[in-house]
């Protein structure tokens, strides 16, 4: 699948950033060890920061959960972000961030952020992010790739919201992601695409139609039940969200698109797919992420 929405351009960033910015990447390691999973490697500098591991779920005592944080106050002109998780042979463990993520003004020099996940084989992975909040002149990339071993599952979600702290309805500048998904020895199984400029995004033609905040999220892996469509809407638009489900190609797994009109209600209905995608990848519903 290569696939860039209605009113999306699938056009590359080329951008030169000078070395003065931050570039900066972190790195997270789980394996199954004793009945439960564990950090095993950490490189965590600044900006980025992490909780110890909890144990969230009773029914599933193997899992550890991480909330990942920002020690910065979110993303700036130039940044240059990465994050490496990997989850070894057996291991489960769900990481998903403490709050929405700003990225600020970025004049000339986008900020981005490359994440790169493995998944073992027999293992479970999800990474669910809260919205990343796209502040007037904020240009930002997303960039994922998601390597799967042989039974391997994952969940992994984002989203992006717009505001104006001065309340002048100013746009942010543009949005990237890139998303590439391959197998364990490098073959190719879904690619998603797009771009879209701040004006866009909230005018009177944007692809969002009366939406001003959108999400996506991968299921991925054998799923041990099926999402149905009619409880996944019903339950979307309960929460003031539209949803919407396409099967990936070469059976990898489902994509997810959620629209809200802010980025609360998109928060709340990323919130209410991951339920659904944990239940049907793992078979129950996960325990409650306080935030």
């Amino acid at each position: 699948m290569n696939v860039a929405p209605h009113g999306f351009s699938s056009a590359i960033a080329t951008d030169i950033v000078p070395a003065a910015y931050r570039d900066v990447t972190a790195e997270l390691a789980f394996v199954r060890g004793g009945g439960r999973t564990v950090l095993a490697r950490q490189r965590v500098p600044y900006p980025f920061h992490i909780t110890r591991p909890f144990a969230l779920d009773r029914d599933l005592p193997d899992m550890a959960t991480i909330y990942l944080q920002s020690a910065s106050g979110g993303l700036y002109r130039g940044d240059r972000l990465h994050l490496d998780i990997r989850a070894g042979t057996g291991a489960m463990a769900h990481l998903t961030s403490q709050a929405a993520t700003v990225v600020h003004r970025t004049p000339g020099a986008p900020a981005r952020l490359s994440t790169s996940i493995n998944v073992g084989d027999g293992a479970f992975l999800a990474l669910t992010n809260d919205p990343f909040i796209l502040f007037p002149e904020a240009a930002f990339i997303s960039a994922m790739e998601v390597t799967l071993a042989a039974n391997a599952r994952a969940i992994v979600s984002d989203g992006f919201a717009t505001h104006d702290p001065e309340g002048l309805g100013r746009p942010f500048e543009r949005l990237e992601t890139r998303v590439r998904i391959v197998d364990e020895i490098g073959r190719l199984i879904a690619t998603d695409r797009g771009t879209i400029s701040g004006t866009a995004f909230a005018g009177a033609h944007s692809p969002l139609g009366a939406s001003r905040a959108m999400g996506n999220m991968l299921v991925l892996g054998a799923r041990r039940s099926e999402i149905d469509p009619h409880e996944l809407t019903a339950a979307l638009d309960a929460l003031g969200c539209c949803v919407g489900l396409s099967e990936l190609p070469n059976g990898g797994g489902l994509v997810l698109r959620c629209l809200a009109v802010d980025g609360g209600r998109l928060a709340r209905g990323m919130d209410r797919l991951f339920t659904l995608a944990f239940n049907a990848l793992i078979g129950q519903s996960p325990a409650r992420r306080r935030k």
